[in-house]
Formats: C-alpha cells, sequence, structure tokens
C-alpha cells in the first residue's frame, strides 16, 4: 500500500508540475499578466523555464506580441539576455515591432549585440526588415553596427542590399 502512495504521489507530482510549465507557456502567447502573476507567486522559479524549442515565456509573450506579460517578465526574469539560439528577447522586440517591450529591455541593460545561430544581431534583423525607427533606437542605445554575421555581412551590407537609404545613412556614419 505504501508503494502504490508512493507512486500516486510521485505522478501527481510530475503531472502537476509539467501542466504549470505547460500553463506558463500559454499564459506567455495569449494570456493577461494577472494570470502570469498568479502563477508567479505560487512558483517564481517558473518564468525561467524553457519550452521544448528552448524559448523562454519572455521571449515567446514578446514575439507573439503580449506586451504587457512581456513587459511583467522583464523586470522578474534571471537572464534578461537568455538566448535560445535563434534568438533574444530583443531580437523577439525587433521582429514584432514592439517598441515598448524593446525600451524596456534597452532599460533593463539587455546585451543589444548578442547573435543568434547565425551571427546576426537583432539591429541586423531590424536592417533587413527595412524596420526603421527600431534600427535608429538600436543605434542610440548602443548596438554595435559593425559587427558581421557569419556570412561575414554588417547591418550596412544589409541596408545596402535593401537599397534602404535612411538606413544606410545612419549605418554609414
Amino acid at each position: 500500500m505504501k508503494k502504490i502512495i508512493f507512486i500516486l504521489t510521485l505522478l501527481f507530482t510530475f503531472f502537476g508540475s509539467y501542466s504549470q510549465q505547460t500553463d506558463v507557456f500559454d499564459i506567455a502567447r495569449k494570456g493577461t499578466v494577472e494570470q502570469m502573476r498568479t502563477l508567479y507567486e505560487k512558483t517564481p522559479e517558473i518564468i525561467n523555464s524553457v519550452n521544448d524549442k528552448k524559448s523562454s515565456p519572455l521571449i515567446l509573450s514578446t514575439y507573439l506580441g503580449n506586451t504587457a506579460v512581456a513587459l511583467f517578465l522583464a523586470d522578474k526574469v534571471k537572464n534578461i539576455d537568455y538566448n535560445s539560439g535563434y534568438g533574444t528577447a530583443v531580437m523577439a522586440a525587433v521582429m514584432s515591432a514592439d517598441i515598448a517591450v524593446l525600451q524596456k529591455l534597452i532599460s533593463l541593460k539587455a546585451n543589444l549585440n548578442l547573435t543568434d545561430v547565425h551571427g546576426k544581431t537583432a539591429l541586423m534583423y531590424a536592417v533587413f526588415f527595412n524596420k526603421n525607427e527600431i534600427a535608429q533606437l538600436l543605434v542610440k542605445s548602443g548596438a554595435d553596427k559593425n559587427l558581421k554575421d557569419k556570412d561575414g555581412k554588417s547591418a550596412l551590407d544589409i541596408a545596402q542590399y535593401n537599397k534602404n537609404t535612411d538606413l544606410i545613412i545612419l549605418l554609414d556614419q
């Protein structure tokens, strides 16, 4: 009987923690700040979890435009610069064009020069997708415009390829 109770306890513990981890990613994607706060108050470490694709709740909420949740998480995560290999929260803010989250990450001293598996920085993505306002904010905030990706291309090279005169001027100074 003790053996059965022990096994059941283990199963409930495992499945309880598994469902909690699933919930944090669902909340990051489409939940509310109140839902995230409730989960965080129960299990603070849950916000530092990584899913099977190596994304954190902060990266997911930022990339998917759940700005309120992303802003909540930005103040609380252990590593604002967590890099999934496919990007950081800063890169997610660039991709989703979320200036509020990007400004928050900058104010928290997020590293603007981290690279993904291709050696690309947030600035390179802003330039590639012709997100001029975001590229200007990144440069003004200290992003290194001289870094090169694994193909040897800089943000200026990308702007020239795109024939984006405003970004060429910004990056060629």
